[in-house]
């Protein structure tokens, strides 16, 4: 497993001057097919304001499984789910929910639908656009996806956003690069805790990272082995990915 972080992940804390710290989680939850109680005990150590899932339930009964785990967590759910094929987003009651979208992504034959959970939020003063993603696994459609979710974030009309997800993608690869040319790839800015996502039993590789808009402050960024509550049982047992914690300082908005 991943090092313990060398250093304190900041806690969530509104600012004098409206700007506001956040914590930002995204995690592939394999539709939770796995040990949901760690998954669950994992997500709430992390303490997150918002977390970018990926691989909500999407059929039988998924509004109620993805409530059941945000209920576990102390979170509520935000968007997604099965109506954006996959990826969903949770809030702590911090957020003030101005607005959320579930987006399809247009279908190839013969290869699994895609698409966006986002939300427009505010933390205090401080607004924020946020994007969960889970790209494809074919090299040409996974391009073309990373295009439309920097298009997605344009559209959103805000001055500060967040995305992330599974991008099945290593960052020497072009469509990681795509996205680290227009946002800031958090773990490149800011390394914190652990390195690589994927597989829990032998991390070898960043499939897995969080994005964000020039103007937000990356305070540490990484997959949170180590921290405090964060059990390396329940890392293993949880899913199939590891998780992927940042804490970041938004500035006030209008």
């Amino acid at each position: 497993m991943p090092t313990s972080p060398t250093r304190t992940l900041p806690n969530s804390r509104t600012e004098a001057d409206g700007s506001a710290v956040i914590r930002v989680l995204s995690y592939n939850i394999r539709s939770m097919r796995d040990d949901t109680a760690a998954l669950a005990r994992t997500i709430s150590a992390c303490a997150p304001d918002l977390v970018l899932i990926q691989e909500a339930p999407r059929f039988f009964r998924w509004r109620k499984k993805l409530a059941r785990l945000a209920r576990a967590a102390d979170l509520v759910i935000l968007s997604g789910g099965g109506s954006a094929a996959g990826p969903a987003l949770l809030c702590s009651m911090r957020a003030t929910v101005e607005r959320t979208e579930d987006v399809l992504l247009p279908l190839t034959p013969g290869l699994h639908r895609r698409g966006f959970a986002t939300a427009v939020v505010r933390f205090g003063g401080a607004r924020i656009g946020v994007l969960s993603c889970h790209l494809s696994l074919q090299s040409e459609e996974r391009y073309a996806q990373g295009g439309m979710l920097l298009d997605r974030l344009a559209g959103m009309g805000v001055d500060h956003a967040v995305a992330g997800g599974d991008l099945n993608e290593r960052p020497g690869g072009r469509t990681f690069r795509r996205l680290a040319e227009s946002l800031r790839d958090c773990w490149a800015v800011r390394p914190w805790g652990g390195e690589h996502t994927s597989t829990p039993n032998d991390p070898h590789q960043r499939i897995d990272a969080l994005f964000t808009t020039p103007g937000i402050e990356i305070l540490g960024c990484g997959v949170p082995s180590g921290l405090p509550g964060v059990s390396e049982d329940d890392l293993r047992a949880a899913t199939d990915h590891l998780p992927v914690l940042a804490a970041l300082r938004v500035p006030p908005g209008p």
